[in-house]
């Protein structure tokens, strides 16, 4: 399953709360197409994903606007 989220004009910490919401509901090879433009979640997200082991492509949508494709199963994950 493929779960979308945008948070484009919303603020941090609201799409990084909203992301792990998603994470939780997401099964072994589902993906989560997060769109941003706010610089706070721009760092922090990431982080995130890095700290907990996630898989995930970055794609500048344009100057500002950044999609991130997040893959369900932490790095080393085979379930």
């Amino acid at each position: 399953m493929i779960y979308k989220y945008d948070g484009i004009g919303k603020k941090c910490p609201v799409p990084l709360v909203q992301l792990r919401l998603l994470l939780k509901k997401m099964l072994f090879n589902d993906e989560c197409i997060i769109t941003l433009n706010d610089a706070g979640s721009l760092q922090d997200i990431p982080k995130f994903l890095n700290k907990q082991g996630y898989q995930y492509n970055k794609l500048i949508v344009k100057e500002g606007i950044v999609q991130l494709s997040i893959k369900a199963g932490k790095v080393g994950d085979s379930k």
